[in-house]
């Protein structure tokens, strides 16, 4: 009964852990590297074919996005998560793919001029429709048997709408163990989506720490404090432009902005054009603007019932081609444009911010976590200039960092979530942080007298005897300012490397004279090379 740590270890995207029990491999999330995390290649660290189901907590692309590619690489089970979740999957993986692809596409149009070999994208439209395919619809609270010996239930996480975390059983050789999944833990008092359900008991606890660090401002004062940026954003004849997660935080947004709007809290343009820039998002409105039966929290359904839609108002525009949106640019009057991507690293938000970035009158906002060599998280720490398609930017505009609406529980809502259990679990495994919150959370919570501890890449845990078999890999970072540029042969020594570790995992079950045998020569080798 082993839990091996597989992604989001000392880092903040890539969720990946995988139990190993009863002659199963459960994984738990199997999300895409973002910013700096990670080596930037997102290969998978284990075979797909080796892996039995796959449980997801909720569809953001740090939680779901290397779905695709777990399937283009030989996983033929199912993929559990709740309704909403599949529904969001279904629009959210064909829209990676996509980027996927023309991120391929361009590169290989540049390396053809250069003579370099072309390369594939991680996955294909294909790839993503095929993982659509092999989704199953859960509910919360309901129970699901995998194999025998293994259970698990979804609770409402309250961080997007069908977020969740995992409460899973394991019983194995007479002894039953109860591990929990956090998933991303949910700001209270969002609008739409209800706040997270506790958790009263586990022998084992995976909790994120995303702002193990810090307070939210107070949420009540948002929608004021957003308008007064509007006020003089608009009043001046700038634009306000928003680099939002296209599933969640737009719909957010808008909830707050039709409050606003209906308040008449922005007196220079009341009726202000609000623009949502991105096909995702279009997509997503309409998921959020559906049936949220079991999902919604009470006002958004006493609204819904109402037939009035909590996030549709005068003056909302959806932009879905490329025209729509480069025409945004060309009219002169001020405006509100929310696009994604939310970290501002790939999508149309990047056009916009071009074009407006330089220009004093204009705000950018930021109203969610911006992830370590992320362009917004260079903008959100005061970048004087940038560079956008080859050309480098004045940064001239104001920019705000809003982080009472972000969808994960700050410190307090962190300590208040573990809190909840009746009894201290046998082990808190602290991820989902940069490094320095990861092992500072666990720091706080060994000190409120949980046995808690930050893993590294690969960690090992044994569940049955409650021992750490392997620590982990720190994470390598890569900046994103900087490309580090390496000699051919040093990159083909990396790809040896990699080739090597593929062969080290290909003989796992040897017998053992032979794997040490194998050691010995590896060790033999690094000692020859070691400096």
């Amino acid at each position: 009964m082993q839990l091996i740590f597989y992604g989001a270890d000392k880092e903040v995207t890539g969720s990946c852990h995988c139990l190993e029990a009863c002659g199963e491999r459960i994984l738990v999330d199997c999300g895409l590297q973002q910013g700096a995390d990670g080596d930037g290649e997102n290969r998978l660290p284990f075979y797909a074919r080796q892996i039995d189901a796959v449980i997801v907590t909720h569809a953001h692309i740090d939680h779901s996005g290397r779905l695709p590619l777990l399937v283009r690489n030989g996983y033929r089970g199912k993929i559990y998560a709740t309704g909403a979740t599949c529904d969001l999957l279904k629009i959210m993986l064909l829209d990676s793919a996509h980027i996927q692809e023309v991120d391929a596409a361009n590169a290989n149009r540049k390396g053809r001029r250069a003579g370099r070999e072309p390369q594939e994208p991680l996955y294909t439209v294909a790839d993503a429709q095929a993982a659509a395919g092999r989704l199953v619809r859960c509910s919360y609270e309901s129970p699901v048997e995998l194999s025998g010996g293994i259970r698990f239930r979804f609770v409402d996480a309250g961080h997007l709408l069908g977020s969740a975390s995992v409460e899973l059983w394991v019983r194995e050789n007479g002894l039953e163990k109860k591990i929990v999944f956090s998933g991303d833990i949910g700001n209270r008092n969002l609008p739409i989506i209800r706040d997270p359900q506790v958790i009263r008991e586990a022998d084992y606890v995976v909790m994120e720490s995303t702002y193990g660090d810090r307070e939210h401002e107070p949420l009540e004062n948002y929608v004021p404090q957003l308008a007064e940026v509007f006020e003089k954003t608009l009043a001046a004849g700038g634009n306000v432009i928003i680099p939002s997660f296209a599933v969640g935080r737009t719909q957010e947004l808008l909830y707050f902005i039709r409050e606003m709007k209906e308040r008449r809290l922005v007196r220079s343009v009341p009726d202000f054009p609000v623009y949502v820039d991105s096909p995702l998002a279009a997509a997503a409105t309409q998921i959020y603007g559906g049936d949220l039966t079991g999902y919604a929290d009470e006002d958004t359904v006493r609204l819904i019932r109402g037939g009035f839609n909590p996030i549709r108002f005068s003056g909302l525009h959806i932009c879905e081609s490329a025209e729509e949106s480069k025409a945004l640019n060309e009219d002169a009057a001020p405006k509100v444009i929310l696009s994604s991507s939310g970290m501002c690293e790939a999508g149309r938000i990047r056009h916009h911010l071009k074009h407006n970035l330089w220009r004093p009158e204009c705000s950018v906002v930021f109203a969610g976590y911006q992830a370590n060599g992320t362009l917004g998280r260079m903008l959100a720490d005061g970048a004087a200039r940038v560079r956008l398609f080859g050309e480098e930017i004045a940064v001239r505009a104001q920019i705000y960092n809003f982080r009472a609406l972000s969808g994960h529980a700050d410190r307090r809502g962190l300590l208040d979530w573990i809190g909840a259990f009746e009894k201290k679990p046998a082990r808190v495994f602290v991820v989902h942080g940069e490094r320095e919150i990861c092992e500072g959370f666990a720091d706080e919570l060994v000190r409120r007298g949980f046995r808690a501890w930050a893993p590294g890449f690969r960690a090992v845990a044994d569940l049955s005897t409650n021992e750490i078999l392997e620590e982990g890999a720190e994470p390598q970072r890569v900046s994103a300012q900087k490309p580090r540029r390496v000699s051919s042969a040093f990159a083909r020594l990396t790809r040896a490397g990699r080739r090597l570790m593929d062969v080290i995992r290909e003989n796992e079950g040897g017998a053992n004279k032979d794997l040490a045998k194998f050691a010995d020569q590896i060790d033999a080798l690094c000692g020859k090379w070691s400096r």
